[in-house]
């Protein structure tokens, strides 16, 4: 199913012609068939005698009824637009058509419980995917209210963005469409939404399951809360907590907002196989439902969770109540969405330190995506569609957050929440743009924004900032600076040098053993350096910390005196956020090739024992895995596998048992078994009578995690993953099978895998996921050359170069881009020139794909040049001997 374009040029121009009064859209959802019947009215305005077009991927069209006329259908209708001639001042639009049930993920998604084979429905538009479900003018600045009307199994629960109404009897809808009345069928009759943008409408349809509360919202009105999951996840739903959580949002979000939520009722629906984390649709968010646990998660995950329920609920007001005019100020979405939602987390919520996890994970995927050739200001350059699809990125999200942040610190808290306040007054229903925004601050701080914009949101990429030290003898601090130099990326601009308010940490050990704060200097940097005047005449401390506590978004480095007394008594320092700024400067280090790999690996395997921090000690882990999997030195990567796992299992001796670091740690070994004893170990925690191993309990996803570890070292038959298919039918379990076998080291397991992949158009978008995952495990042999591909295929490198434009002819956006991320070849030279060779071949090829492929080159290429420093060293921290 190709991917269809709209221009911001095009927009521009409709956006001028047409305003729409309302969209009446009656739909018949049975589940099944292949597509679904939706009838429309649309009443809009329009300059007399001018043409246009409204949005509709359709699967046939059967009528187009323009101002009482029909048009020729063979005229209007177009793949994913119907052209509308001769407009009057005021118009009714009457559209029949069909459209298709996907499976993608976009659209209007079906799903087939494995468990009772019941359907379940619900849509996810952002960011041009309403057009999937009825016709629409789709775009942010066009917005009306919206009445759904949908035809449903009477068994069913139907959710809009809208109270839910007391189902009916369809016999009328049935007469009014023309169609035979059908048993078992019930009719809701939603009322209009206030005026929304078409990206946060919403239909969810299905035997959902739900649990329910209410709140008294800041205006005095009660607010109905909604907690929906499909029936065999229900027992999982940890209904009293998201409550919570919701609530505690709420509370603070008015409170700091000067406004009361916007909307009528809040839902929150857990649906299976979504993209990405959540949706922030008007009133009925949809969430990914692996968040509702049905095995333990990480307190990390539980973190997370609670922060993307923030993150939706801030959109009700910042995206949901006021809109951006167009896709080039997507960021100011997110980022004030992310922002919000860590300052929520953190002061109303459990999770006091989620500016840790912040610094941690979010600023990591920043500075990671701020570094590639592809990185964008965070007020990006949106021309069409194609350019925004491929924009959710870390730039949008996390820079932007991180930016935000300092902005509330440039301008004031008090100034900030007055300034959106009012920004929220006088914009209510409407759309903007960044300068709305930067004028209301403006007005309330008294500062000029103009030249922050420039230099933060207006270019690319980040800013290094290093330590100077100068002594009187060895003890005696003479001078300290802190120096700024643009990090430049080629084919990139020189970003400017910014102004930075930072803080210098001075650590000393306290006689006790402990790393402590001693000193803390604020400072201001604005150009290529600044002295801290305070230091000068002070004691040398053993560690300077260049920003610390995470003020600044920057790379920084430290001494070299201060790092190697920092990476050899990482466990001393008294606060979890030091300990994960110094291992991020250390990983940033191994990164640009400025150290072997080895020095990260060390640091890590030594003080694991000592990060506790679940968030940290999670991507300390998974950077851990990236280090020894593609940074080492292929004939060193075995050996080292195996060391770690060892080094988990020395671990279980010193910490204690059950704790989430253990249930980390086991699940790190897990990853890192390889040697025949490991494997060993690791098949006895599949005996029946092993229930738990160091207090951590064996349930249904640890054991698939097992059994995916013993697949990917082929240590285990396919009757085991039968066995365990056979006790666990769901969804989960169907993925979960679907890695495993893909994970085999066989040519006839990974040959298979890709033809399905690449072959089954049909695929569901969490089973590719799936597959891809393990395809890629194991792929690359220890000789460095892939497994073989079985007959008809070449080789899965030549394979992978020759289809991969045609995935963006045939596939949907969503699929295209998990294809082509996750079927990309592994680290090694011949990838990298294989993947200059198709740039050079295909200067035409769509936007988001040329920006995927020059990102997985930027990133082989660095795991090569990470590969050669460490072949040449073994590193100089010489913590393990």
């Amino acid at each position: 199913m190709p991917q269809h374009n709209l221009t911001r040029d095009e927009a521009r121009e409709r956006s001028a012609i047409v305003d729409v009064s309302s969209y009446e859209h009656t739909l018949i959802l049975t589940g099944v068939d292949e597509s679904f019947r939706v009838r429309s009215r649309i009443r809009f305005t329009a300059a007399p005698n001018s043409t246009t077009f409204i949005d509709a991927i359709t699967a046939s069209v059967e009528r187009v009824r323009l101002n009482g006329t029909d048009l020729d259908l063979a005229e209007v209708v177009a793949p994913a637009r119907i052209t509308l001639p001769g407009l009057a001042a005021e118009n009714e639009l009457i559209v029949d058509a069909h459209f298709s049930y996907m499976n993608t993920g976009e659209g209007l998604h079906r799903f087939v419980d494995p468990i009772d084979d019941e359907v379940y429905l619900y849509s996810q538009f952002e960011v041009p995917d309403a057009r999937r479900v009825f016709p629409v003018f789709e775009q942010p600045d066009i917005k009306s209210p919206y009445s759904f009307t949908v035809v449903a199994p009477e068994k069913w629960t139907v959710v809009s963005n809208s109270p839910t109404p007391t189902p009916s009897d369809p016999k009328e809808t049935f007469a009014e469409l023309g169609e035979a009345p059908q048993a078992g069928m019930a009719v809701w009759q939603f009322a209009p939404t206030t005026p929304i943008s078409s990206y946060i409408t919403a239909i969810i349809a299905g035997p959902y399951e739900s649990v329910h509360s209410q709140l008294t919202s800041s205006d005095g009105s009660v607010v109905p809360l909604g907690l929906y999951c499909r029936a065999s996840l229900l027992e999982y739903l940890d209904a009293e907590k998201l409550f919570r959580v919701t609530k505690a949002g709420f509370e603070f979000f008015e409170r700091e907002f000067g406004v009361a939520y916007p909307f009528e009722k809040y839902d929150q629906l857990f649906v299976p196989e979504f993209n990405a984390g959540a949706m922030e649709n008007a009133g009925a968010v949809t969430i990914l439902e692996n968040y509702v646990f049905r095995s333990r998660p990480t307190e990390a995950l539980v973190e997370r969770r609670t922060v993307t329920v923030l993150h939706e609920l801030a959109h009700m007001w910042f995206g949901d109540l006021v809109t951006m005019r167009w896709w080039n100020d997507l960021w100011l979405n997110e980022s004030f969405a992310e922002f919000m939602s860590t300052l929520a987390t953190a002061e109303a919520t459990e999770f006091a330190d989620a500016w840790t996890t912040f610094a941690t994970i979010e600023k990591s995927w920043a500075y990671r995506q701020d570094q590639l050739p592809s990185t964008h200001p965070i007020v990006a350059p949106i021309e069409d569609l194609a350019d925004v699809e491929v924009n959710f990125d870390g730039i949008t999200y996390a820079k932007g957050a991180s930016v935000l942040k300092q902005l509330v610190a440039w301008v004031g808290r008090d100034e900030f929440f007055s300034g959106l306040k009012s920004y929220f007054d006088k914009h209510a229903w409407s759309n903007t743009e960044l300068s709305d925004l930067l004028s209301e601050l403006e007005a309330t701080s008294g500062r000029d924004l103009e030249s922050w914009s420039k230099l933060w949101l207006e270019e690319s990429g980040v800013n290094l900032l290093e330590a100077l030290v100068t002594t009187e003898g060895e003890q005696t601090i003479s001078n300290l600076q802190v120096t700024q130099k643009p990090w430049s990326i080629p084919g990139q601009p020189t970003p400017s040098l910014r102004p930075h308010r930072l803080a210098i940490g001075f650590y000393s050990d306290n006689e006790q053993g402990h790393l402590e704060r001693t000193h803390s200097f604020p400072l201001d940097l604005d150009g290529e350096a600044a002295e801290v005047t305070e230091a000068r005449g002070l004691a040398l401390p053993d560690v300077i910390v260049v920003n610390d506590a995470d003020l600044s978004y920057a790379k920084v480095r430290f001494d070299s005196r201060s790092m190697e007394t920092a990476a050899h008594r990482l466990s001393d320092f008294d606060d979890s956020l030091t300990q994960l700024l110094v291992l991020a400067t250390l990983w940033d280090e191994v990164r640009d090739g400025e150290r072997p790999v080895h020095d990260y690996i060390n640091t890590v395997l030594t003080h694991l024992g000592a990060i506790t921090h679940s968030s940290g000690l999670l991507t300390q882990m998974r950077q851990l895995d990236t280090a020894v999997a593609a940074y080492l030195p292929l004939q060193e990567r075995e050996d080292k596998h195996a060391e770690v796992a060892d080094r988990f299992i020395e671990l279980f001796e010193t910490i204690e048992g059950g704790t989430d670091q253990a249930f980390q740690f086991v699940r790190g070994f897990v990853r890192h078994a390889t040697t025949p004893e490991q494997l060993d170990r690791l098949k006895s925690w599949l005996r029946p009578e092993t229930e738990s191993v160091y207090g951590i309990t064996l349930d249904t996803d640890l054991t698939w995690e097992i059994i995916i570890g013993l697949c990917a070292n082929d240590a285990v038959d396919d009757s085991v993953v039968a066995e365990m298919s056979r006790k666990d039918p769901s969804a989960t379990g169907v993925r979960h099978a679907a890695t495993a076998r893909a994970s085999r080291p066989t040519s006839a397991s990974k040959s298979q895998t890709f033809t399905r992949i690449v072959d089954d158009a049909d695929l569901p978008t969490s089973e590719l996921g799936a597959l891809a995952l393990g395809f890629g495990t194991g792929l690359q042999q220890d000789s460095g050359e892939l497994i073989p591909a079985e007959e008809p295929l070449r080789s899965f490198a030549d394979e992978y170069f020759a289809r991969v434009a045609g995935w963006w002819e045939t596939r949907t956006l969503e699929m295209a881009q998990t294809m082509t991320l996750r079927l990309y070849p592994p680290v090694s030279s011949a990838t990298v020139d294989a993947t200059s060779r198709w740039l050079d071949d295909h200067p035409s090829a769509p936007k988001g794909l040329v920006r995927l492929m020059r990102e997985n080159l930027a990133d082989a290429k660095r795991a090569l040049e990470v590969q050669r420093v460490s072949s040449a060293s073994k590193g100089s921290l010489n913590l393990r001997g």
